[in-house]
């Protein structure tokens, strides 16, 4: 027998060049050892046929099923002009339904050959409809004979499995390919302890690779399932528990506010008393600002649960103790809105250094890419000197020429926009490491918050302050019914009329750098058939017609930061009545007086986005209203999306819905720096006992052995799964 490939054999030494380059390209697959991590998407049992009453259009379907009959026909045509065209026509049944397949021209000799009926074969193609009835043309084949000896050996079993394939490359091939190096199975390393995987009962790695494609019965596959299940949430965990680990291990200053301090006066002049729930997060906080290792924690909160003011006090108790704290937020909109809203609840506090400035008040500092030179420097000499005990900015913090005087928190807003990178950047900053606090308003699930966030503490914020109005949404069909959309207008007037303002979100910017790009259109779009929205066409059509008469302001990401900033400042200040913008105003943004959001084109956006950009509203004592404006058709899962977003405004509840719609391939990929999620058989959200099961078994690992000396099979499995592309995998959240 030839030599079984080691698991990091290049495919190409193994398959040959096309068939690996096919699969490096579109499936991301390069190694042995990938392609046996490749599991299939389901399997078709022996004798139960698949669903043909149920095909999906314009998808690539793989189907088992039997030959029913089979015509030739010739016809003339203008290459075949004497009546020598040929067309193959085979009807193929499964019992529940029935499908043509087309062959045409030198193609129909071999099926006609092949498929006659009786015969059983596994088909692959494209559905479409051809005179109002489904059709595969020219699907690739692959017959399903009882009695060679290859096609047994090949079948052998009850069950086929189906690869997640591409037009390029279809499932059989791939299963094929697998058979290849399934022998190499045997030399996989087994990460999982064996006391662990004995003590629950899963099967060792080999056996569950094996038994994932080539099962034999049901049971072979809810084996192997299980057991690479574990796999993946279990080496996930123990990476997130040695990054815990390490980080606990650092020291840091413990910094425990005064009791007569700044963060005492702030408290006595709050208007307010805080939430339960503000409470209880910043006693959280509190203890671990107290210790003498760094807080790694994630303020997770509703759109207006009071996340900032629970902030702000985390940053007065360290400048209570003598430190400095500095708040990192994506862009300089939200930079300048954070810095104006602290400034405003601390008052005179912030006036550290100014006639009128209380007696424990500190300055608060702002630092983006665009201030002028003058103003820059003094912020970095208030920030040297210590002078200012708050700094708020854009990434411009990280620059190597931000020295702090004594760097003791670090707050970072909106965390899924940040790298590690940058992260570890400021942190670096501080003479010691400084404590970490970061903040998001999407809701995670708590399994996803497990498996991204996993080397964070968490914190979660579901109480809406007192005085935060309920918000109602509608979604506004205006393709179906156009007067709905009128409509919308016409309540933007009336809420303007009572004194109020307006936000009006487009997806598009729409200027001329835009335009170009939006000639080539995205396949969406194709299928849209018009590009999305745009803030400058809409504006103007709106200050023309529906909205005429109204001071109508424009926002978005290309402007100066100077013009962002007026045009902002005049919003707050009232001198506005609708601001019509793109997604800049997604986070932060607190304008009390805007009472109704319209969304444009809102099925061109997500649901943790739809939920964010609606937060905008009902910040004041007037109620709330959001209108999602979509010309998508009732029955689309655009339509339920934006359905399930209008039902509730619970922002947990609809991250789920957004999980399980997304997959959550994406969540991962977003943390992982855009590379292919590595979890294949793990479910985030229907898998939560496993995981949060291989969180407690990796913590008491690690604390056991952190360099994992004693498990040099798992030390194996880290590597792979934080090699070079995926080393800061875990915080690209």
């Amino acid at each position: 027998m030839d030599a079984v490939p080691a698991l990091d054999e290049p495919l190409k030494k193994v398959l040959g060049p096309a068939t690996a380059k096919v699969m490096a390209e579109h499936l991301g697959l390069h190694t042995v050892g990938d392609l046996l991590h490749h599991y299939p998407r389901r399997y078709e049992e022996r004798g139960q046929l698949t669903h043909l009453a149920d095909l999906p259009m314009d998808e690539h379907v793989t189907v088992v099923a039997q030959v029913a009959d089979a015509r030739l026909h010739t016809f003339a045509s203008s290459r075949a002009p004497r009546g020598k065209g040929q067309r193959l026509e085979v009807t193929i049944t499964d019992g529940s339904g029935r499908l043509q397949l087309v062959f045409f021209g030198a193609g129909v000799h071999k099926p006609h050959k092949e498929l006659l009926p009786g015969t059983r074969a596994m088909f692959a193609g494209k559905v479409s409809v051809f005179n109002r009835r489904l059709q595969l043309a020219h699907p690739a084949y692959e017959l399903l004979r009882a009695d060679s000896e290859e096609a047994v050996e090949s079948w052998a079993g009850a069950l086929i499995p189906l690869y997640p394939a591409t037009a390029k490359l279809e499932s059989w091939k791939i299963g094929k390919a697998i058979q290849t190096v399934l022998p190499s199975a045997q030399e996989a390393a087994d990460p999982l302890p064996e006391t662990l995987r004995e003590g629950r009962g899963l099967v060792p790695l080999p056996e569950a690779l094996l038994k994932i494609h080539r099962p034999h019965t049901k049971a072979d596959i809810d084996q192997a399932r299980a057991r690479l299940k574990w796999d993946e949430a279990f080496v996930l965990q123990v990476a997130l528990a040695r990054r815990r680990h390490a980080d606990a291990q650092l020291p840091a200053v413990p910094r425990r506010p005064k009791p007569d301090g700044i963060l005492a006066v702030f408290d006595d002049r709050l208007p307010f008393t805080l939430t339960e729930g503000q409470r209880k997060v910043s006693k959280e906080i509190f203890a671990d600002l107290a210790t003498d290792h760094p807080m790694h924690r994630l303020l997770q909160g509703e759109v207006g649960s009071g996340k900032t003011l629970v902030a702000l006090r985390a940053m007065l108790a360290v400048v209570d103790a003598g430190g400095q704290a500095a708040m990192l937020a994506p862009t300089e909109v939200l930079a300048q809105q954070h810095h104006r809203s602290v400034t405003e609840m601390m008052g005179e506090l912030a006036e550290g250094g100014m006639l009128g400035g209380a007696e424990n008040a500190t300055k608060v500092v702002l630092l983006t890419g665009s201030m002028g030179a003058a103003a820059r420097r003094q912020a970095l000499l208030d920030l040297a000197t210590g002078e200012a005990g708050i700094v708020i900015g854009t990434h411009a913090l990280i620059e190597d020429k931000v020295q702090f005087h004594d760097l003791g928190l670090v707050v970072v807003d909106e965390q899924h926009r940040f790298g590690v990178e940058q992260r570890d950047a400021l942190r670096g900053k501080g003479k010691q490491p400084p404590h970490l606090l970061v903040m998001t308003a999407t809701p995670i699930p708590r399994t996803v918050a497990m498996t991204v966030f996993g080397d964070l503490e968490t914190s979660v914020l579901d109480q809406l302050p007192a005085g935060r109005s309920p918000i109602a949404s509608h979604v506004v069909p205006a393709a179906d019914k156009p007067h709905f959309l009128a409509r919308a207008w016409e309540r933007v007037r009336e809420e303007v009329g009572k004194g109020h303002q307006a936000y009006v979100v487009c997806p598009r910017i729409g200027d001329e750098e835009d335009g170009a790009k939006a000639k080539k259109k995205s396949p969406e779009d194709e299928a849209e058939k018009r590009p999305p929205l745009a803030v400058l066409d809409i504006a103007e059509q709106l200050a023309r017609g529906p909205l005429a008469g109204l001071r109508v302001e424009v926002l978005h990401g290309r402007m100066q930061p100077d013009d962002k900033d007026a045009v902002m400042r005049r919003f707050a200040a009232g001198e506005a009545d609708v601001l019509v913008a793109t997604t800049v105003i997604e986070v932060g943004v607190n304008v009390p007086n805007a009472t109704v959001m319209v969304i444009m084109d809102a099925d061109r956006f997500g649901v943790s986005q739809l939920h964010q950009l609606r937060g905008r509203v009902g910040r004041g004592s007037a109620p709330g209203l959001c209108l999602l404006v979509t010309e998508m058709p009732e029955a689309s899962a655009a339509r339920q999306r934006l359905n399930a977003v209008a039902s509730t405004l619970d922002g947990f509840e609809l991250s789920r819905i957004d999980l399980e719609q997304r997959r959550e391939g994406d969540v991962l990929g977003q943390a992982q720096s855009g590379t292919r999620s590595s979890l294949r058989m793990l479910a985030v959200i229907d898998d939560e006992e496993v995981i949060a099961e291989a969180r407690e078994e990796a913590t008491r690992i690690v604390a056991a052995d952190p360099d994992l000396e004693r498990l040099p099979a798992l030390r194996t499995a880290l590597d792979a799964l934080l090699d070079e592309e995926r080393e800061q995998y875990l915080e690209k959240g």
